[in-house]
C-alpha cells in the first residue's frame, strides 16, 4: 500500500513587476495536472480572446477581476497543489514596490521562497528589497529563479553573473550558501520549472519542482515550551459537560498534553491542563500548528488574548520592547507616535518611543537615529505598552514573537513587527538589551 502521509512546504514568491510570478505559479499548477478541467477550459477561452496561441498560465493565478483589468497582481493569491511527493501551499505576491505589505503577508509562514528575476535586467532593487524582507521574517531558504532565459539565448554567462550577484547579496543577509539555490527558467516554455530543458545542458542542478519535492521542511516548533494564545472562551451546558468552560485556540510552539503545568499571562496564574478537546474527541496531546480548546483543572480567570505557557519556561511579560518593523503604510512613522499593538489575540495601546535605526536594504546598512520610517521601509524601534505583553523574541519563536502595529484612529495595518533585532546590521547599530531584544534571525536551515 502507498504511503498517504505527506509532508507540506509552505512557499511564496516574490519578484518585481513583469519578471513573470504568475506565469511560473500558473506553469507549475499546469504542468502538475492540478488544474480542474473546467478552469482550464476558461483559461483557454480567454487566452483566444486575448489572440494567443498558447493558454496565458497566469490566468491560473490572477483569479480577481480587477488584476486582470489592470494585468498586475495586486493581492496575495493563495494556491493549493500536491505531487506524489509533497503537498504545497503557495503564496503568489505581487511585485508593484507599494504591495511590498503583502510580500510581508504572503512570506511571514513561508518555509521557502521562490524570488524571480527576469534575465534580460538581473538583480533589481525590489530584488534586493525582497530578499531583505524574507530575511527579516525568517524564511528559511531562498530560491533564485532566473526567468526568461529564452530571450537570452539560453546564455550561461548571463544566468552565472546573476546568481553570482543574488548569492552574494543573500549571504550578506545572514542566509548560508547551501540554503540559496539559483535555477535558470522560463516559465512561458517550461524550461526546468517542471521538466528539465535540453536548451541548458550546462545546468546540472535540480529542477524547481524537484527542488520543492525534495528541500527539507522545517518542522513546526514542536519541542519548544508550549504558547497557546486564547483565541475564544467556549460556555456552554450539555449532558456530557456541565458548566462546560473551555479555551480555544491554535497551538503556536510546543506540545500540549493533559496533566501539564501552565501559567496563563499576564495575570501569571497557574494551572494544569485536564482536558485537550477538539470536536472529535479528547486527544493525548496536541503539538503546533493543531487548533484545539484546553480545559484547566482550576476556575481561574483566562480570557480571549492570554496566552497559556508552559509554566517551566514562560516568556516574560514586558512593558518595553526592542523590535524590528517593516513599515506598511503611506503615513510616515515618527518618534512618539501613538499606536496599537495586536500581539496573539491581545490588542492594547501603545507608544514608539524610538526610531533607532533604518535599514538600507540596497546596501545592508543602517542609518542611526532616522527622523522617520516611511513606506517600505525597515528599522529597529522601541515600542512601550499600556499593558504587559508576554513575548517571545522572534528569532526564538516566529508566532509568538511577531506582531501588528494598527492605526487606532482607522484599524488599518502600519506595520509588521519582530520582537528583537532581526537583521544584523540593525543588531549591530546598538547595544541590546538580552531581556527584550534578541541576536540576529538567522534564516538558515
Amino acid at each position: 500500500m502507498a504511503d498517504t502521509t505527506q509532508d507540506l512546504l509552505r512557499l511564496a514568491t516574490a519578484g518585481s513587476v513583469d519578471d513573470g510570478k504568475s506565469t511560473l505559479v500558473g506553469r507549475l499548477l499546469y504542468d502538475t495536472k492540478s488544474v480542474l478541467a473546467d478552469t482550464l477550459d476558461a483559461v483557454h477561452r480567454a487566452s483566444v480572446d486575448k489572440g494567443l496561441s498558447t493558454p496565458d498560465l497566469s490566468l491560473l493565478v490572477d483569479g480577481l477581476r480587477s488584476e486582470r483589468e489592470q494585468g498586475i497582481t495586486i493581492d496575495v493569491a493563495y494556491r493549493y497543489f500536491a505531487t506524489p511527493k509533497r503537498s504545497f501551499v503557495l503564496a503568489d505576491t505581487p511585485g508593484h514596490v507599494q504591495y511590498t505589505r503583502n510580500t510581508v503577508t504572503g512570506a511571514s509562514t513561508a518555509q521557502l521562497a521562490v524570488l524571480l528575476v527576469d534575465a534580460r535586467k538581473g538583480v533589481l532593487e525590489q530584488t534586493r528589497r525582497h530578499a531583505a524582507v524574507l530575511a527579516l521574517l525568517g524564511v528559511p531558504r531562498l530560491v533564485l529563479a532566473v526567468n526568461k532565459v529564452d530571450l537570452v539565448a539560453y546564455d550561461e554567462a548571463t544566468f552565472e553573473v546573476i546568481a553570482k550577484e543574488f548569492t552574494d547579496h543573500a549571504t550578506a543577509l545572514g542566509y548560508p550558501l547551501g540554503s540559496v539555490l539559483s535555477i535558470p527558467v522560463s516559465a512561458l516554455v517550461g524550461d526546468n520549472v517542471v521538466e528539465r530543458s535540453a536548451h541548458t545542458p550546462w545546468y546540472v542542478g535540480p529542477t524547481l519542482l524537484e527542488h520543492l519535492e525534495s528541500v527539507p521542511v522545517e518542522p513546526d516548533p514542536h519541542d519548544a515550551p508550549l504558547r497557546f494564545p486564547v483565541q475564544y472562551v467556549i460556555r456552554t451546558n450539555t449532558a456530557e459537560h456541565t458548566d462546560y468552560r473551555g479555551y480555544a485556540g491554535q497551538v503556536a510552539a510546543g506540545t500540549v498534553r493533559p496533566g501539564d503545568e501552565v501559567v496563563v499571562l499576564p495575570s501569571g496564574l497557574r494551572t494544569t491542563v485536564a482536558r485537550v478537546d477538539t470536536p472529535d474527541g479528547e486527544l493525548a496531546e496536541a503539538e503546533a500548528g493543531r487548533s484545539v480548546t484546553l480545559v484547566v483543572a482550576d476556575d481561574i480567570d483566562i480570557s480571549r488574548g492570554d496566552l497559556i505557557a508552559a509554566a517551566v519556561a514562560p516568556p516574560l511579560p514586558v512593558d518595553e520592547f526592542e523590535a524590528t518593523v517593516a513599515w506598511l503604510s503611506d503615513k510616515p512613522l515618527r518618534p512618539g507616535a501613538r499606536v496599537l499593538v495586536k500581539h496573539g489575540a491581545r490588542t492594547v495601546q501603545a507608544a514608539v518611543s524610538e526610531l533607532n535605526a533604518r535599514f538600507d536594504e540596497q546596501k545592508l546598512t543602517a542609518v542611526p537615529d532616522p527622523e522617520s520610517l516611511n513606506l517600505n521601509e525597515i528599522g529597529r524601534v522601541l515600542v512601550r505598552v499600556a499593558e504587559p505583553l508576554p513575548v517571545d523574541d522572534y528569532a526564538v519563536n516566529r508566532r509568538t514573537g511577531a506582531f501588528l502595529v494598527i492605526d487606532a484612529a482607522d484599524g488599518s495595518t502600519l506595520a509588521a513587527g519582530l520582537v528583537g533585532a532581526g537583521l544584523q546590521a540593525l543588531a549591530s547599530t546598538g547595544p541590546t538589551d538580552a531581556s527584550t531584544a534578541g541576536d540576529l534571525v538567522s534564516p538558515g536551515p
